[in-house]
């Protein structure tokens, strides 16, 4: 499968970072500190700000306050936390100014886990702490694109997340999916599917990037 684009956009955890046992852990402990269904919140907290995490299962709560608990929580425990295939190769093979990050996690945390995994970071890419609506919502990747000075539909987002799906085709881009945190199934609203960033390889050209994915499970096949 042949892609070209201009820039490309990738979401954090998931895509670039694999931090779905530390996230869970910690939302299990929160959790089971406030008497809440563990299983639930650790199913549906990925792709989202943990403010609006809180915010929907724990309303009666201080969400400021019990973000930042959250996100003190995270920050420590970064056991397991290691970068996707693919990801340390693809990200040094990009030239700077034709991608960025677009994540739901702050700016303090998703420092910290590209750190922990070895991963380089942009000087300016967009977090949770930049937007006022989150994911799904298409705030962020329009911010990302306008980041980098391209318009939405010359930009590719990498997700994992049906909510990060929906945040990238909202803002009129087109998306690969990564089986990483989600069944594909739940997935099929991206372009295509793959396993990891180990499939993918980017040349450059004069026209922008020409991504080549090696084994993309097509949207049409589901």
């Amino acid at each position: 499968m042949i892609l070209t684009c201009k820039a490309i956009l990738f979401d954090n955890d998931g895509v670039l970072v694999d931090s779905t046992a530390a996230a869970e852990r910690v939302w299990r402990k929160w959790a089971i500190k406030h008497k809440l269904d563990a299983d639930y919140i650790a199913r549906n907290a990925h792709g989202r700000r943990s403010i609006e995490t809180i915010r929907l299962v724990a309303p009666s709560l201080d969400a400021e306050r019990e973000n930042d608990i959250v996100e003190g929580m995270e920050i420590a425990d970064q056991e397991g936390v290691v970068a996707i295939a693919g990801a340390r190769e693809l990200l040094f093979s990009l030239p700077t100014e034709r991608f960025t990050i677009v994540t739901s996690a702050s700016r303090a945390l998703a420092q910290a886990r590209l750190d922990f995994a070895g991963l380089p970071f942009p000087k300016r890419f967009i977090t949770g702490d930049d937007v006022v609506n989150g994911k799904p919502s298409a705030e962020p990747y329009l911010k990302g694109a306008a980041l980098l000075g391209f318009p939405p539909e010359d930009c590719i987002v990498f997700e994992d997340t049906p909510a990060g799906i929906q945040a990238g085709l909202s803002a009129g881009m087109r998306v690969i999916a990564l089986r990483t945190t989600y069944p594909a199934e739940t997935l099929t609203a991206a372009e295509a599917i793959i396993g990891s960033l180990a499939e993918v390889g980017v040349d450059i050209n004069n026209e922008g990037l020409r991504i080549q994915i090696s084994t993309a499970m097509p949207r049409a096949a589901h």
